[in-house]
């Protein structure tokens, strides 16, 4: 079976942040594929919602031989066993034990009503450039046609 290249991006403002992703990461190895790179933890503030709880951050490259929809299952159990009860519906935020993102699937591009790859917002998302620029600065967005460090650096120019 191919190993496909998939990128995950993980969040929690909720109890001990760092060990919740920590978690996670233990959870996507046992369930989704082999972690080759992680990113450090990243502080950010909650953004599309207000909250005293900072969030941590942080984005992950996997090997994986299992499908996108498969993923997206994998990632909503992962979730569920750490504690997160509710999904954000109707882009209504609320603090949260963990959150994972597939951020890219290979060059897939899909567009489902469950499952958007690449991940649509991404891309005006610092706390998700961030930590992926770190493991992975020249991979490319399928559908934007450019790397992650420039839509970092671009993201940055437009907020200033």
């Amino acid at each position: 079976m191919e190993k496909r290249r998939i990128f995950l991006g993980l969040g929690s403002n909720l109890g001990d942040k760092q060990k919740n992703i920590e978690r996670a990461y233990k959870q996507i190895k046992k369930r989704i594929g082999k972690i080759v790179s992680k990113s450090a933890f990243y502080v950010s503030e909650p953004e599309g919602f207000d909250s005293e709880n900072e969030f941590v951050n942080s984005a992950c490259e996997v090997l994986t031989t299992i499908s996108p929809a498969e993923v997206l299952q994998e990632t909503q159990k992962i979730e569920q066993t750490i504690g997160r009860t509710n999904k954000s519906q109707n882009n209504e935020y609320a603090d949260r034990i963990i959150d994972i993102d597939i951020l890219m699937y290979d060059n897939l591009i899909i567009e489902e009503s469950n499952l958007i790859i690449p991940h649509p917002r991404f891309h005006f998302r610092n706390f998700v450039l961030i930590p992926f620029v770190e493991i992975s600065p020249n991979t490319v967005h399928p559908v934007l046609d450019k790397s992650i460090l420039q839509l970092k650096n671009e993201l940055e120019n437009s907020t200033k």
